[in-house]
């Protein structure tokens, strides 16, 4: 019986005791960063295409949640008021073969065609930097207080919030279209891309 009477009170008085948290509902202000970010040149053992190099970009997106905890009848509210988050291209890692000596004409004429690609990608996110604004707001603003028992739950609940903030689908259909301009773009610039330069170099 108490095992019923339990289940009937988690089903009927928490959604009630959530509800005492909508009032506390408000509009999140969004704060958008650009990381730092930094290019390696390296030279892998394992032998790459001569005429073409590679860039591995590193996309940062984290998200920090500002909360404020009211108290409320028999618990506490913790209310999302701000999200910071930080997206962009950290890093950029620039591979060319092993066999261009640094410094000479042919590594220098691959670099310079790899360092168009970092331009690429840091141009597709500033493309995409309004958009990235707008899917954060959204997302924070679809997500409702969270009514908690005790102070030892607002940790847990934060992490609720944040994991919803980064599961909603306008954040993801975002991203999902930032590396599909990505991949258009960067094909575009091989496309573009001659090979004159150097080939002047085995002249």
């Amino acid at each position: 019986m108490k095992k019923i009477f339990a289940f009937l009170f988690s089903i009927i008085v928490l959604p009630a005791v959530a509800d005492n948290c909508l009032q506390y509902k408000s509009v999140p202000e969004i704060l958008l960063n650009s990381p730092d970010w930094s290019k390696t040149v390296v030279q892998p053992t394992v032998p790459m295409d001569l005429w073409h190099g590679n860039v591995v970009a590193t996309l940062q997106d984290s998200y920090d949640v500002l909360t404020e905890i009211k108290p409320v009848d028999d618990g506490y509210c913790v209310v999302l008021k701000s999200v910071g988050a930080t997206v962009g291209y950290s890093e950029f890692l620039v591979q060319i073969d092993m066999r261009h000596t640094p410094d000479t004409c042919p590594y220098n004429a691959v670099l310079k065609h790899e360092e168009k690609h970092v331009q690429t990608y840091l141009s597709v996110m500033d493309d995409f930097r309004d958009d990235f604004q707008d899917a954060v707001f959204v997302a924070a603003d679809s997500i409702m207080p969270i009514w908690i028992a005790t102070r030892d739950d607002a940790d847990r609940a934060v992490d609720m919030m944040n994991n919803e903030l980064q599961s909603h689908p306008d954040l993801i259909l975002v991203k999902q279209k930032l590396h599909a301009a990505e991949e258009i773009k960067n094909k575009q610039v091989d496309r573009d891309e001659t090979g004159a330069n150097l080939a002047s170099c085995f002249e």
